[in-house]
């Protein structure tokens, strides 16, 4: 039994059910709302509110947007002939803050897990050709998480995408930048050693 007013027990609960929230974050978060000016939560909740209301995904990449194109899909200068696959719009977001990549994204919504019951199509892979079939499309790039199940739904990918006529490639994996070769994982060592280049 909590000892704290049942509407401050509401919001330390539906808080703690957010990612990387536990329960004692939740409630510094709750007691920081409630020390704030009152407009202060008034515009996140009306922020929440708009959210779920306002955002759909893009019609052609599944991307997160407000209109029928995400404003990555409706940029004129974007490269149409490249398009970089993710399993959701945060990776989406993550590569796009690196400013490195100009073309255009695919969203698949997932990976491929049989432990969870998500199977091929479960996933946007028919989306996936049919814009492959409907553009000029150069180049597709495999930018999955480098996980069993990341893994798997590249290699899937690549075999599915091999009949359309399309380069096929996987980004490139190996040792982060600053890190230390002592503390590095077996795997991201083998993979930096496959993956070397010339210097």
């Amino acid at each position: 039994m909590s000892n704290l007013a049942a509407p401050l027990e509401r919001v330390i609960a539906e808080l703690s059910k957010l990612p990387s929230i536990g329960r004692k974050t939740a409630q510094r978060l709750a007691f920081h709302l409630l020390k704030a000016p009152p407009e202060q939560s008034a515009a996140l909740g009306q922020a929440i509110s708009e959210l779920r209301a306002r955002i759909r995904y893009c019609n052609d990449c599944f991307n997160l947007a407000e209109s029928d194109l995400c404003p990555i899909c409706s940029d004129p200068r974007r490269d149409r002939g490249l398009l970089c696959v993710v399993e959701e719009p945060s990776n989406l977001l993550a590569l796009e803050r690196t400013g490195a990549f100009k073309g255009l994204y695919h969203v698949l919504g997932g990976v491929l897990s049989p432990l969870k019951d998500i199977g091929p199509d479960r996933l946007r892979i028919r989306e996936l050709q049919a814009r492959l079939e409907r553009n000029g499309i150069d180049e597709v790039i495999l930018a999955t998480n480098p996980d069993v199940e990341g893994e798997a739904t590249a290699v899937y990918l690549a075999r599915t995408l091999a009949s359309k006529g399309v380069k096929v490639t996987r980004l490139a994996q190996g040792l982060p930048a600053g890190g230390d070769l002592e503390y590095t994982d077996d795997l991201t060592l083998r993979r930096a050693l496959e993956g070397r280049r010339d210097y």
